[in-house]
């Protein structure tokens, strides 16, 4: 009887202190997993904070000293009036007429510093400019770009397109910079001159095709006498009436 209550009491034992080991355990887990989920927003909001701190001020920097690539080409105490169109903001006057001097009321844009005739620096003012769109000015108030690839000497004489871009001291309507069709217009270097009178004189040898750039041509001439003399004076009535023109397709000068 004896030994089977010594049993019993080492299991009550055993049993006490294995509840016991895992209600320990049980307890550390459940502290470490409240602190790692407490510990993680105050890490997310300091970093949150200390970004922000240092970041503000840099953008704030920067907007502040920032200045926008228009003003290099705004001139400083300047007249307003006399101010490139890039610097400055004008109101549509809808009651223009085309063709007619309109008014227009206008305002220096930020960081642009202008005076009146008095002197005296000033942010709203006037301009009197003609009413009528950029792509209508007349063709010396604009710049277009060139083109080396299309011919001059062509029936009907070819175009191009071309990017044209206003004067910085013309004002107009609507958007600087437009599209247009130009007629080709470019040349290289060749005098209509030059060209006839070698036609004239050594017309014959094929020296006006070799003048010209026409290589085949030039050499078709030579060693057919001129083609017995009705090639020559074909050519001379040709580039006479500038028919015949240089073999890179330009214009003579």
């Amino acid at each position: 009887m004896a030994a089977r209550w010594w049993r019993r009491a080492l299991r009550g034992l055993c049993g006490a202190a294995l509840f016991l080991s895992q209600l320990s355990v049980l307890s550390g887990r459940a502290g470490s997993l409240m602190t790692t989920k407490l510990s993680q927003p105050q890490s997310t909001l300091a970093k949150s904070l200390t970004s922000t701190s240092t970041n503000a001020p840099y953008f704030k920097a920067l907007e502040s000293t920032e200045i926008p690539p228009y003003v290099t080409n705004c001139p400083s105490n300047g007249l307003c009036s006399r101010l490139p169109p890039d610097c400055m903001t004008c109101n549509t006057n809808y009651s223009c007429v085309y063709g007619k001097t309109a008014t227009f009321d206008c305002k220096v844009k930020p960081h642009v510093h202008c005076v009146d005739e008095n002197n005296l620096e000033q942010e709203n003012f006037t301009i009197n400019m003609t009413c009528q769109f950029c792509w209508q000015l007349a063709t010396s108030d604009y710049v277009c770009t060139n083109s080396t690839n299309c011919m001059t000497v062509s029936c009907p004489r070819q175009r191009y397109n071309a990017t044209c871009t206003v004067r910085d001291h013309i004002h107009c309507l609507g958007n600087r910079v437009f599209p247009k069709m130009l007629y080709c217009n470019w040349t290289g270097g060749y005098k209509w001159s030059t060209a006839l009178a070698l036609s004239i004189t050594l017309g014959g040898f094929g020296a006006d095709r070799f003048y010209l750039g026409q290589w085949r041509e030039g050499l078709g001439k030579l060693f057919s006498f001129g083609g017995l003399g009705i090639w020559t004076l074909i050519d001379v009535l040709l580039i006479g009436v500038g028919y015949v023109g240089p073999a890179d397709g330009s214009l003579y000068i």
